[in-house]
């Protein structure tokens, strides 16, 4: 009688796990149709609601402010675009593999849209 409960207790735990697992988390390679031309980035969704934004040219910017509710995931990001403060605000979406929606900031809305790396 054991082994049942045992199993039972495994299979519940596996599916409240999966269940809390965030959609948006993992590594994202990006494109971002920025004013100046499309720019290439790395977006990272960490489990614990950190992540970061890493591009050529830009380095590495931390990311706050994560939700993500259904499929909508937005967050918030201050980066230094060659020497100039730039403030993001990401609003859109995840299904399975793909992610898409736009940057806001101080000089209009862009577009960005991404594939989860595998």
């Amino acid at each position: 009688m054991k082994k049942p409960a045992s199993a039972w207790l495994l299979v519940t735990s596996l599916f409240l796990v999966s269940c809390g697992q965030n959609p948006a988390v993992g590594d994202w390679d990006i494109e971002m149709n920025t004013p100046i031309g499309a720019q290439a980035a790395v977006l990272t969704i960490n489990a614990d609601g950190t992540g970061i934004m890493s591009a050529d040219g830009l380095g590495e910017a931390a990311i706050d402010g994560i939700t993500f509710e259904e499929n909508a995931l937005s967050f918030n990001a201050d980066i230094d675009a060659q020497g100039q403060a730039l403030s993001l605000s990401f609003t859109g979406t995840v299904e399975g593999d793909v992610l898409a929606g736009e940057f806001g900031s101080d000089f209009g809305a862009f577009g960005v849209t991404g594939a989860r790396q595998r």
